[in-house]
């Protein structure tokens, strides 16, 4: 008798004691929570995660909105990269949240070293390999990388932006080499490749071409001119290779609009794993 009552409570004690051990945080309606913010993750189905992608979502949207999207989701967690969606802080005169990044704008938050600390959180709360954490976003959420690539290149093993390059004025120069791959589409009007006016002329897109130019000149590259150029299904590709050890830099145009374009994890995962392994 008296071993089935130790049997009965071991039984019913066992929940409580993986709920006081385990960390739920993650799913779409539990955020694991940091310092001045907060993220969401999926896991890949191994023991270690090859790595990690973390993507920034864009101007009014939020973290929950980048983890349900089940395409861009599921295709980095195929790969064995965890998915990483951080959520940008709510904006003042709307809904969503958005990301402080434009020099001439009020700061709501110090997004670069929030995203810094995200990135560290990973190894240490979920096992992510700390030399395998690409960084990367949408729009607004493209801008942020930029802006983080260029301020601290060393934050991110990579950087991966999508429709957002940097804002006018452009930046004088960016700190130093990166591992850069930036994807824009050639018929992009809310991000046009040559920028726009926004707020009566108050503020203006920058040119993502003088963008591609400032990488250049970060990476150490000697031409201006592209090393390769190449087309891979929709994605029209031109890399540089003549530039500084251990840097990277590669531009893909697609013909579609203001998107995530189908094809884009594969092409930008198969690129970063071509790559030397970050020292």
């Amino acid at each position: 008798m008296r071993a089935l009552f130790l049997s009965l409570a071991l039984i019913l004690c066992a929940p409580l004691a993986h709920a006081q051990t385990s960390d739920p945080c993650g799913a779409t309606d539990h955020a694991c929570e940091i310092d001045g913010g907060e993220y969401f993750i999926a896991l890949p189905d191994r023991d270690v995660p090859k790595g990690a992608v973390v993507f920034l979502h864009g101007w009014g949207g939020q973290g929950a909105g980048i983890m349900n999207n089940a395409s861009l989701r599921d295709n980095v967690l195929n790969r064995g990269y965890a998915f990483v969606a951080p959520n940008g802080t709510p904006r003042s005169n709307g809904n969503g949240r958005s990301w402080s990044f434009h020099p001439d704008l009020p700061i709501a938050r110090d997004d670069i070293g929030f995203l810094a600390d995200v990135m560290a959180d990973l190894p240490s709360r979920h096992g992510v390999p700390a030399e395998h954490i690409l960084l990367g976003g949408f729009s607004a959420g493209g801008f942020m990388t930029s802006y983080l690539a260029c301020a601290t290149p060393d934050a991110a093993s990579a950087y991966v932006p999508v429709s957002g390059g940097f804002w006018r004025p452009h930046p004088q120069g960016c700190a130093g080499p990166v591992r850069l791959f930036h994807t824009h589409g050639w018929a992009d009007t809310v991000v046009p490749l040559e920028g726009r006016l926004l707020r009566n002329g108050t503020l203006a897109q920058g040119d993502i071409f003088h963008g591609m130019d400032l990488w250049r000149q970060a990476n150490g590259c000697t031409e201006m001119a592209a090393d390769r150029t190449s087309t891979e299904g929709t994605f029209w590709l031109r890399g540089w290779d003549r530039c500084a050890p251990g840097s990277a830099l590669e531009f893909a145009l697609f013909p579609g609009g203001h998107s995530i374009p189908r094809g884009w994890t594969d092409m930008v995962l198969d690129w970063y794993e071509a790559l030397p392994s970050p020292k």
